[in-house]
């Protein structure tokens, strides 16, 4: 149905009318996420500042049967908030209480608009810490974290977002307000935890979250080991793990990211290196002291160049800062780009790496890679001008035949980014038609009428609405 006047007024009624936005000039600000090649405006982005208030706004709409799209910070990489139908934006950034720390029982309870990072500032000198640190960590909200189940650097050893959610609160599509799990987690017989993180706002907004607090580690090593190529590193990280060695983190990044970071932040790092890996260890001192050693010892079977160790905490996070903002970076090198999220087993790194190399010279496009290698996610960054006729087209097709090639390798199209309306097309590469079917019904239990965030996830035909909205083709807007 239409947005009407009294429509408009009755949300303004629920969260104040200052914070309403509907001038056009002001919702081009939301017209996509990260994921920049679809966009569209909402006809209305609603900031509600507490659940009571987001559930009063889902009722409205769903009453006037509107679509509504959840929209955090926007930092998202898939689409996952891209208001395909128009309708109403619901943005939860003013929703950001730290509501609860309980150190003795290692739990916090955070409104869904904390940014991830104020979380773990708030806990600095605790002892405690929050461990998931999705790469836009600085940025992104901890209830988008929860929605597309972010991973990040650290994810190799304290695994993804699911890994520290004992309990979420959702307002269902129909405003409804349900709790699952909480301070204790859950006994129930059914992993609801788990379906709600991951659903990427498809089921419910997450409005609460009661997250799992981490120890500190008693020690840390953070190495930068400099390789001459790119298959060098790769075969070193198998060497790591199939040593049975886990590190905390085991990042990659190549030439080309090698070459933006120093530009941006002058960290030092070698022009000339085929590739560096990031290998953090932490843990108890004589463990992590261990480990390192042989880690050492495994690098320099694989031709590594050098292996520098950071001296202080400040330069550790020196380096971290480099590998997190690396994406920003990245505009030096390009005006345009578009951010891949594949995963290959380990073992496979070498072959998806020269494939991506062979597919940037047949499409004659510029691809850099960064990667949490550790786990076999790969991030090819593909760079293009999009007021070049033609570039954005062969972007497109680059990126298919990569996700392809992942699911060829035996891996699968996302590693942490979700699918989102960019890989709705792939579900069926992966899963059966009765495999979509359970799913479609799954989604069609909590969101019967796809009022929210209709067009994401499923392909056309699955039975979850999507078949009714046009795609939006890029530098095209849908109508709302």
């Amino acid at each position: 149905m239409p947005i009407t006047t009294d429509f408009l007024m009755t949300l303004a009624t629920i969260v104040g009318s200052k914070h309403l936005r509907t001038v056009e000039s002001e919702l081009l600000v939301y017209e996509c996420d990260g994921y920049t090649i679809e966009k569209n405006v909402p006809e209305v982005v609603v900031f509600p500042a507490s659940t009571d208030e987001l559930s009063r706004v889902m009722k409205a709409c769903a009453q006037s049967q509107i679509p509504v799209v959840p929209r955090g910070a926007g930092t998202g990489l898939a689409g996952g908030c891209l208001p395909i139908g128009g309708g109403v934006m619901i943005a939860t950034t003013r929703m950001t209480a730290i509501e609860e720390i309980h150190l003795r029982d290692r739990y916090a309870v955070v409104q869904a608009g904390v940014v991830n990072i104020h979380l773990n500032r708030e806990l600095a000198g605790s002892g405690y810490h929050y461990a998931p640190d999705p790469s836009s960590q600085s940025a992104c909200t901890i209830g988008g974290n929860v929605a597309t189940n972010s991973g990040g650097p650290h994810t190799l050893k304290y695994g993804v977002t699911v890994n520290h959610v004992l309990g979420v609160e959702m307002v269902l599509p129909d405003g409804s307000i349900e709790i699952f799990g909480g301070p204790r987690g859950t006994n129930e017989p059914l992993d609801l935890i788990g379906l709600m993180v991951g659903s990427e706002g498809t089921l419910g907004i997450c409005t609460r979250a009661w997250v799992r607090l981490t120890r500190d580690p008693a020690a840390w090593r953070t190495l930068l080991a400099i390789f001459p190529t790119v298959a060098d590193a790769t075969n070193a990280i198998s060497s790591i793990i199939g040593a049975g060695l886990i590190p905390a983190a085991l990042e990659l990044m190549d030439q080309g990211i090698i070459q933006a970071v120093e530009a941006a932040f002058q960290y030092g790092f070698p022009l000339d290196a085929g590739a560096v890996l990031i290998i953090e260890l932490d843990g108890l001192e004589i463990a992590v002291q261990e480990e390192s050693v042989k880690i050492a010892a495994l690098l320099e079977q694989h031709c590594v160049r050098e292996t520098r160790v950071a001296q202080s905490a400040a330069e550790r996070a020196a380096l971290w800062k480099c590998r997190k903002q690396s994406f920003g970076a990245i505009g030096r090198l390009s005006p345009s780009y578009c951010t891949q999220d594949g995963v290959v087993p380990r073992t496979r790194l070498p072959e998806i790496l020269s494939f991506i190399q062979r597919t940037s010279e047949k499409y004659d496009i510029r691809i850099v890679n960064v990667c949490h290698a550790g786990d076999g996610n790969i991030h090819p960054v593909l760079l293009f001008d999009e007021r070049h006729e033609g570039e954005l087209s062969r972007v497109l097709q680059a990126s298919d035949e990569i996700l392809n090639e992942c699911i060829r390798l035996g891996g699968s199209i996302t590693g942490e980014h979700g699918i989102g309306v960019e890989k709705r097309a792939f579900l069926p590469k992966l899963f059966s038609p009765v495999d979509i079917e359970v799913m479609s019904r799954v989604r069609s239990t909590f969101n019967p009428e796809n009022l929210l965030s209709p067009g994401k996830m499923f392909p056309a035909g699955s039975g979850c609405g999507s078949e009714h909205i046009e795609r939006v083709h890029p530098g095209k807007q849908a109508s709302a």
